[in-house]
């Protein structure tokens, strides 16, 4: 330690402290502490990180394409991160992020989003909130996905002459960076020099289709990546970085530890199927043993040369030549694999973000209070996600193009519009509670009928609506009366013959 204390002295400390030792203890003490000021900035640790000072589009030229492949490859073959994956979208996405439009064409536009949603899909296979589960499962997976607008004739009946086609990232031209005049072309999108997006260069074919590559090569054709205007693209993705133009996939920090584990798994597999078979060990005079080429099961040298005497018999008693002596191999477990496994598979769930519920199915270890307290956690993180990501990137401009397509058909007179979204209603684990907790805050000022609605997943306009309804209903059958008795224990009319009681009675209470 003094010798590297010493290293760092520079000439002027050594004067200072040749003629003022205490002052040049000062100097050293004091130059000690600002090198040291951060141990994680301490560079004889061996740690280098890679491409250090790089930017978020220089890291994902370098891995978005080796981290998509390989986040793939887990999706589809590592059971627990399937099941996250499945677990995240029906948490984020569920049944569908509904919206309701307002301003002056709001019953309208409601209508016929009713309408138009079942056919929004261009490749026919979904309904637009099938779409948005998708879009959202690939953002994840991929770290990002395209749905191009496709505008159809009038011609084609559709309630509104627009579909989406969802993309996945690989119809992108990731290698084309290049000048475009004073545009500039960064991982296959086209900026200008306000740096705004101008157009994304997308293949005419999936590179991944194969067949089709060899197809159109025999023909002499080959897949090129051409402009399409960026006001035809939505480019779903969430950013980590300022200025990131692409996304990462959400495996990204877990790829390694899923890939050892699963390895693991593989070698535990293994190992137990040895542990459950008993071998014995023959040494001595084995002729007798070995096979008897007269018989036509084998030649006669093949058990002296490999040493395989043949499988040993269950349930049998045999005699065994004399001059032999037997050694039993029975392979002994070794403990700790759940625990390891557990463990393991905790980590890889906070990386997830998601929970080791939700990705195991494993309830053994939860108790109420510890899963409420998770799933709060976990409700705020997928909030983030709705409300800062897939609404005003997807869901928003999926409305805006849907406006301005139904007043370019003639559907409505203006593209004045508002719209809100209402996601998914969260299950609970204690409705009742949680419903008088809701009560409780409306009672008390704190909240609203429509915002516990909307944060039940329910549109407030439609609930008041059929309660209007059912009422008028209920009063017209003469049912109303009956159920208010059942609810309350008395009828309607008692209730208002006993207000008439109490306030008759008040300015006598009040005289007395």
């Amino acid at each position: 330690m003094a010798r590297r204390t010493h290293a760092r002295r520079n000439i002027v400390d050594s004067i200072v402290g040749y003629f003022n030792p205490r002052a040049g203890l000062r100097r050293t003490v004091a130059r000690e502490m600002l090198h040291r000021a951060y141990e994680g900035a301490n560079q004889r640790d061996g740690w280098k990180p890679r491409r250090s000072g790089a930017s978020a589009n220089a890291d994902h030229q370098a891995d978005a394409e080796h981290l998509r492949v390989r986040s793939r490859a887990l999706q589809q073959n590592v059971p627990y991160i399937a099941q996250g994956m499945r677990s995240l979208v029906a948490q984020t996405v569920g049944t569908g992020i509904t919206p309701l439009f307002t301003g002056p064409h709001a019953a309208v536009l409601n209508a016929l989003w009713t309408k138009w949603a079942p056919f929004a899909d261009a490749d026919g296979r979904t309904n637009v909130y099938g779409q948005q589960a998708l879009s959202y499962r690939t953002m994840e997976g991929d770290g990002e996905v395209l749905l191009r607008a496709r505008t159809r004739r009038p011609t084609d009946g559709l309630p509104v002459p627009l579909q989406f086609q969802i993309l996945e990232i690989d119809w992108l031209d990731s290698k084309r960076n290049e000048a475009n005049g004073n545009n500039q072309i960064i991982n296959g999108i086209e900026y200008d020099p306000l740096g705004r997006k101008v157009s994304y260069w997308l293949f005419t074919s999936h590179p991944g289709d194969t067949w089709i590559t060899r197809l159109m090569g025999r023909v002499g054709l080959r897949s090129e990546s051409r402009p399409v205007p960026a006001a035809q693209i939505i480019h779903l993705f969430n950013p980590d970085r300022p200025g990131q133009g692409r996304g990462i996939t959400r495996l990204a920090p877990i790829i390694p530890a899923v890939r050892d584990l699963h390895l693991y798994e593989d070698a535990e597999a293994q190992r137990k199927n040895l542990e459950t078979r008993l071998a014995v060990l023959a040494t001595g005079d084995t002729s007798a043993l070995q096979e008897d080429p007269a018989d036509g099961t084998g030649e006669g040298g093949d058990a002296s040369r490999t040493g395989d005497l043949g499988a040993l018999p269950s349930g049998q008693i045999l005699e065994m030549p004399q001059g032999m002596s037997f050694q039993i191999v029975e392979p002994k477990a070794a403990p700790g694999y759940v625990e390891y496994v557990k463990q393991r598979l905790h980590i890889i769930a906070a990386g997830f973000g998601v929970t080791y519920e939700m990705m195991t199915g494993d309830m053994s270890e939860v108790n109420f209070s510890s899963a409420r307290m998770r799933q709060n956690d976990f409700r705020r993180d997928v909030e983030i996600t709705q409300y800062t990501c897939l609404i005003p990137t997807l869901c928003e401009t999926v409305c805006r193009m849907f406006v301005e397509h139904a007043y370019l058909a003639g559907l409505i007179e203006s593209t004045e519009y508002g719209v809100e979204h209402t996601t998914p209603k969260w299950s609970s684990p204690n409705p009742l509670q949680d419903a008088n907790a809701d009560l409780a805050e409306i009672a008390g000022g704190l909240s609203s009928f429509s915002e516990k609605l909307r944060q039940r997943g329910y549109k407030p306009e439609s609930v008041f609506q059929e309660l209007k309804k059912d009422l008028e209903t209920l009063k017209s059958l003469g049912i109303l009366d009956l159920l208010m008795l059942l609810q309350k224990g008395r009828a309607p009319s008692e209730l208002d013959a006993a207000s008439d009681d109490e306030q008759k009675d008040a300015p006598r209470k009040k005289a007395a």
